[in-house]
């Protein structure tokens, strides 16, 4: 008898992703115009990477404390102070109703050990549809089960719409802002009223807010615990701390994806599980990373995020011409939708793209409905200009 009869059912429930089976068609094509890939094109700055390369060459190169570096903990801190007007000092575990915060390998990682520390087989965690392709087997893994909320048109997890879908066994109300695969972002007051939601009804909200500050100007609406103009988040509302758990990372906004770091800060009682979580699991951070992204904190990026602006503009007056699309706030995507008028899915849309030499991904990848498609501008400026031109072109 073959090894195989000794997959688990937890495996077998769950897909390859969408996304790397186009990846995997892509590796055939000979210099494609690559719109697939949510990776940043930007370089890594210089003083990030020199930071890790001196972790490195000073040897400190062993396991951290389960929660990070006392440097990098303490300027997560100070920019949760700061941005959302939280005190998350203190130790990682030690009780009390208070927040606290803990590095994790990567936003996916946070999210991974969150979902641990909270679902039970049986229970269900509210994502919206279209989602980031892990949400749901993220859920899987768990033994729960993902509720998917249809957001179209517009792509809002809007209170209202969430609503319906509560049951006694929701645990969980997963909103991302801006949004992946669509770039949308959600306004302060409906943000407010998805936690007042959550609140009333005794649910956790999670906010992955892994493109915060990959936010655009005119989405920039609400202003944090020092005045600056941020991307809304429903954890700068009073007191959001005993409601919101925040996911947030380094990877999108400072170009390391690879590295593995993010950072998940909420109730203590909660964060306090999801540290024996990784203490079992990932056991830290990647530790000459840590140091890096102690030196990514005081880089400014908004140099960079103003040319994805650029990118956004360029990427929405080019698909309005042949197509509907909500504009992106932020993040580096666009999901236009595949005209009806063509009489064809979205994935045999990409299809007649990879004829073309252009690689997109097909709603279905992130979504119930295979209607739409996602575009990443994360690339390079001649190929955004050689793939649209092939899009527009089918479109038309």
């Amino acid at each position: 008898m073959g090894v195989g009869r000794l997959v688990s059912s937890r495996a077998r429930a769950i897909d390859a992703s969408g996304i790397r089976r186009v990846f995997d068609l892509g590796a055939k094509l000979k210099d494609p115009n690559n719109l697939s890939i949510g990776q940043p094109d930007f370089p890594v700055p210089r003083a990030v990477k020199d930071a890790a390369v001196r972790a490195i060459l000073e040897d400190r190169n062993g396991y951290t404390q389960t929660g990070g570096i006392p440097e990098l903990r303490a300027r997560i801190i100070a920019d949760l102070k700061d941005d959302l007007g939280w005190d998350a000092s203190g130790p990682v575990s030690g009780g009390g109703e208070h927040a606290s915060m803990i590095v994790t390998a990567g936003t996916s990682g946070g999210l991974m050990l969150a979902f641990l520390a909270l679902l039970e087989p049986g229970d269900e965690v509210i994502v919206p549809d279209p989602y980031f392709v892990a949400y749901p087997h993220l859920a899987t893994m768990c033994g729960a089960r993902a509720v998917k909320c249809d957001t179209y048109p517009d792509f809002k997890l809007t209170a209202a719409r969430v609503a319906p879908l509560i049951t006694e066994r929701t645990k969980i109300v997963l909103v991302c802002s801006p949004g992946n695969p669509t770039g949308v972002v959600m306004s302060g007051s409906e943000q407010r009223e998805l936690l007042e939601l959550c609140r009333a009804r005794g649910i956790l909200l999670v906010s992955d807010e892994i493109y915060d500050l990959f936010c655009f100007d005119e989405a920039r609406t609400q202003r944090d615990s020092v005045g600056r103009l941020r991307c809304p988040s429903a954890a700068r509302e009073p007191g959001a701390w005993d409601h919101v758990l925040v996911v947030r990372g380094f990877g999108k906004t400072y170009g390391v994806t690879g590295w593995r770091m993010g950072y998940v800060a909420g109730p203590r009682v909660i964060v306090d599980q999801i540290a024996k979580m990784q203490q079992y699991s990932y056991v830290c951070a990647p530790s000459p990373a840590q140091w890096g992204c102690v030196e990514a904190l005081s880089q400014d990026m908004g140099t960079v995020v103003a040319d994805y602006q650029a990118r956004r503009d360029y990427v929405v007056s080019r698909l309005r011409e042949v197509t509907e699309i909500s504009a992106p706030g932020g993040a580096f995507y666009a999901f236009p939708r595949v005209p009806e008028r063509l009489g064809i899915s979205a994935s045999a849309f990409v299809e007649r793209c990879i004829e073309k030499n252009t690689l997109v991904i097909p709603g279905s990848a992130f979504s119930s409905r295979d209607t739409h498609i996602r575009l990443s501008f994360a690339t390079t400026r001649t190929q955004l200009e050689r793939g649209l031109d092939v899009i527009v072109g089918l479109m038309r």
